[in-house]
């Protein structure tokens, strides 16, 4: 069998590339590089997509939780990121979002209701149901104390000019729908909303 010059600067060629990369220490090197890679943090961890609370933009993140699902370890959300397959924002999120895992973790997150008994210095952490009725005993109160049915040229205007309600932005249209029907039913005029501030 006849060898063309081609064919042997080839082979030549190739064999002096292998044994320069074997004398140069380089055999094995994608093994060692592989060994010595961090795993990936998120690997084990839980995903679940969830929207932005801090305006009405609502924008996807993914949370990510470690813990075990059996209840045997009380699950610990280690790192939050925009959702790339959300509509809204693509993955991107603004100074607040990106902050919010500093904000779940905060020492000074509310986590539950707290109620300050009258004539006392410190708040007290009390029950949904409490707070709930509470509220509505306290805006009953006030409702029936302060209600307006007619201005002075008896025109009903239905008016409670006492009491102000502020809304979180982070609704879906259809919720912040029955916010509004539900405040103005009861004629609250002071109507605010988390997105304006």
């Amino acid at each position: 069998m006849a060898v063309t010059r081609r064919q042997f600067m080839k082979v030549s060629a190739a064999s002096l590339a292998a044994s320069s990369v074997g004398a140069l220490g380089f055999v094995g090197a994608g093994d060692v590089l592989a060994a010595g890679v961090r795993p990936f943090k998120l690997e084990r961890a839980t995903e679940t997509r969830n929207a932005c609370p801090y305006c009405a933009v609502a924008c996807g993140v993914l949370i990510y939780s470690l813990g075990d699902k059996s209840k045997n370890a009380k699950s610990s959300i280690i790192h939050v990121e925009g959702d790339p397959d959300h509509p809204v924002n693509r993955g991107t999120l603004c100074a607040r979002g990106a902050a919010s895992l500093g904000y779940i973790h905060s020492a000074n997150r509310l986590k539950y209701p707290m109620h300050r008994k009258p004539g006392s210095d410190k708040f007290e952490r009390v029950s949904w149901d409490f707070a709930l009725d509470r509220i509505v005993k306290l805006m009953k109160e006030d409702r029936d104390k302060n209600f307006i049915a007619k201005n002075r040229d008896g025109v009903t205007v239905n008016r409670w000019l006492s009491t102000g309600f502020f809304g979180g932005s982070s609704l879906s249209n259809e919720a912040g729908y029955l916010t509004y029907k539900f405040v103005r039913a009861t004629g609250i005029l002071g109507f605010e909303d988390q997105a304006r501030i």
